[in-house]
């Protein structure tokens, strides 16, 4: 077979990366289909750049990816690793013999600058990641109204122009795309539990708070992730 490939080792099945993105988990919608219980159903891409294969972690797992036995978020690939999604064990092959240090990790050097109502439609869009189950996919465009109190149409012009300040192209899981590059960015952060006497708990439905932080802001100086959902609250909003 000519160019990058992945091996599954258990099937034996061999799988030509596509020139762009390969998406990789248990769903049908996926390239690479892995029939584990471990595997997201949307857990990782493999990106060709040229020459260069890596893999990025979609960071919405609790069995995360791992390249030769070590976890990673997002790594440049060589020829021969042992990729595994889970417990669901790859091995890379054709990949070209490059100078690269696969210790690297590839991300994006600089944040593009958000306005309030973005980093609202953010933490709003992510808040679901943060959650503690296996897998959680991003807030819909009507959830994310809904949580704002706007209209659904106003939040798709928003998340059409985060799209573009990320540089995240058309496509299949664009959400997801957007909520996993904020997180990668450091943009999103879980906050410590907030510890609220029992009689004046809000219904937070038990899923822990965060934060997305404007660049350049100390931490603190988000927007909550987590808000009871009471008329006040949304009045402040």
């Amino acid at each position: 077979m000519e160019g990058p490939f992945i091996r599954i080792e258990d099937s034996g099945m061999v799988v030509a990366l596509r020139p762009d993105v390969t998406t990789v988990g248990r769903g049908r919608g996926v390239d690479v289909r892995l029939d584990d219980p471990s595997v997201s159903r949307f857990h990782a891409e493999i990106i060709r750049r040229g020459p260069y294969v890596y893999v990025v972690d979609m960071g919405l797992s609790r069995n995360g990816t791992r390249v030769n036995g070590r976890p990673i978020a997002r790594r440049v690939l060589e020829d021969g690793d042992v990729v595994s999604f889970g417990t669901a064990r790859c091995r890379m092959g054709g990949i070209p013999r490059e100078e690269v240090d696969p210790d690297v990790e590839l991300r994006r050097a600089v944040a593009p600058e958000l306005t309030r109502r973005e980093v609202d439609v953010l933490t709003s869009l992510c808040r679901p990641a943060l959650s503690d189950e296996a897998f959680v996919a991003p807030a819909t465009a009507r959830e994310i109204a809904g949580d704002l109190v706007v209209t659904e149409a106003a939040v798709k012009q928003h998340l059409l122009r985060l799209y573009q300040k990320f540089r995240i192209p058309e496509g299949v899981n664009r959400r997801t795309r957007l909520a996993n590059e904020v997180i990668a960015m450091g943009l999103v952060r879980p906050l410590p539990p907030v510890h609220v006497p029992q009689q004046t708990r809000g219904p937070v439905d038990g899923r822990p708070t965060g934060e997305v932080r404007r660049p350049g802001a100390p931490p603190g100086h988000g927007a909550p992730v987590a808000r009871p959902a009471t008329e006040a609250g949304r009045r402040a909003s």
